[in-house]
């Protein structure tokens, strides 16, 4: 089968817009978590989030497309112009129709289905925008790159909650590998931090409720871990086929060489406590990839800072690499940018990128002290510098869906 690399970045992240700044923002471990800004949530039982911070989106949309999208679509538009540019990609002399759009959320326009609903109630159905629908559905994202783009492909809107990117870059590898696509815009976008998105979760008891030190909020594999912080933000990658990459000179970032795709088939929320299903995505994407356990030197872990979430995953790490567990490096994205939800898997295969380009590996910020329970070697308070050749990038969504991503470095 054809093989698929990534060849542009675009990233719109609570610690910076851009590859660059994202970058160095994780090289330095910094903290993307405060008190929320978004709206008043001074009577709210959690009032930290990891927001993106001077976003603006008349840089990429005027004001009339501003007001008839959600900001959702606002992320997804910048990520993936960003990630247009970085890969030097010219879409005016791709065929269109081998161009496509992979491009999920989890929530999709909960922002604009939030407001209309208030007014509904408020002031009747009449005042209703004729633009609620678009703007809240949760393809809209991809509808309006592809639109943007000119990219006339296959197109697909995976929504699976937390794995929700991991399984759209996942499924666009397939699409090039298949022939149907030579490239495409594969990644996610979300905007959940609202009334209704904080207030939900926080009922669930899944957020972390340090409103008074949220720079120590998010801290996954800690022992004194309370819940996860809510994020938000779009990451956008460029795939794209190996060949049809080297015939314009781009520049490649990684080769993509694994996928799985699994189900728990357990809980609507927590995860199975053994971890069977993650263990199985794992598996599937390291066979895909014709490795051996023993190569994998890297795993951007799930990482949410959840109680059960975390144990799992350290669990289904040490079931499956055994003795080698040792020696693979783990960390999490999640504790300087929050939990993304659809966006949090391209995001964070976005740092695993970064760091085979730069040869260092992110820091996990607020480890103080590991959890017993989670028996697995995470990187803490300094990032590593290290040349990575291999890596996987895990993503388990509330449902029990699991998917995972095996990077190597390419070679020509």
């Amino acid at each position: 089968m054809r093989r698929v690399v990534i060849t542009g970045i675009g990233v719109v992240s609570p610690i910076g817009l851009g590859k660059e700044v994202y970058w160095k923002a994780l090289e330095d471990g910094k903290n993307g978590v405060g008190l929320i800004t978004l709206f008043d949530a001074s009577d709210f039982p959690v009032r930290i989030a990891a927001e993106v911070k001077d976003f603006e989106p008349g840089q990429w949309l005027d004001k009339k497309e501003i007001r008839r999208t959600d900001r959702v679509i606002h992320f997804a538009v910048a990520a993936s112009d960003m990630a247009v540019e970085d890969g030097a990609l010219n879409l005016n002399e791709e065929d269109p129709t081998k161009v496509g759009v992979y491009l999920g959320s989890g929530e999709g326009g909960i922002g604009t289905s939030f407001q209309s609903i208030k007014t509904l109630l408020e002031k009747g159905p009449n005042k209703v925008s004729p633009f609620f629908i678009p703007m809240m559905i949760s393809n809209m994202s991809a509808a309006y790159v592809a639109i943007r783009h000119n990219a006339k492909g296959p197109s697909l809107c995976a929504v699976t909650a937390c794995a929700t990117a991991t399984h759209t870059v996942g499924e666009a590898m397939y699409a090039i590998k298949r022939g149907e696509a030579d490239v495409i815009l594969a990644g996610g976008s979300e905007a959940a931090i609202t009334p209704v998105g904080v207030a939900g979760f926080a009922a669930m008891k899944a957020l972390s409720s340090r409103n008074e030190d949220p720079e120590h909020a998010s801290r996954p594999f800690d022992v004194d871990r309370d819940g996860f912080v809510l994020g938000e933000g779009a990451g956008v990658l460029v795939l794209e086929e190996l060949e049809h990459a080297k015939k314009r000179n781009a520049k490649i970032y990684a080769e993509l060489v694994g996928y799985g795709n699994t189900t728990d088939a357990y809980h609507i929320t927590a995860p199975d406590p053994e971890g069977v299903g993650a263990v199985r995505a794992m598996k599937m994407a390291i066979s895909m990839a014709g490795w051996d356990f023993a190569d994998v030197e890297l795993i951007n872990a799930h990482g949410t800072s959840t109680p059960l979430n975390d144990i799992m995953e350290a669990k289904a790490i040490r079931s499956l690499f055994g003795q080698h567990t040792d020696n693979i490096l783990v960390h999490s994205t999640k504790s300087m940018i929050g939990h993304g939800l659809g966006a949090a898997g391209v995001l964070e295969l976005i740092a695993l990128l970064l760091a085979f380009e730069r040869g260092v590996v992110h820091p996990t910020i607020n480890l103080e002290r590991l959890d017993e329970e989670c028996p697995i070697r995470v990187v803490d308070s300094s990032p590593v510098y290290k040349k990575i050749n291999r890596a996987i990038s895990n993503s388990f969504g509330f449902g029990g869906h699991n998917a995972v991503l095996a990077l190597q470095r390419y070679e020509s």
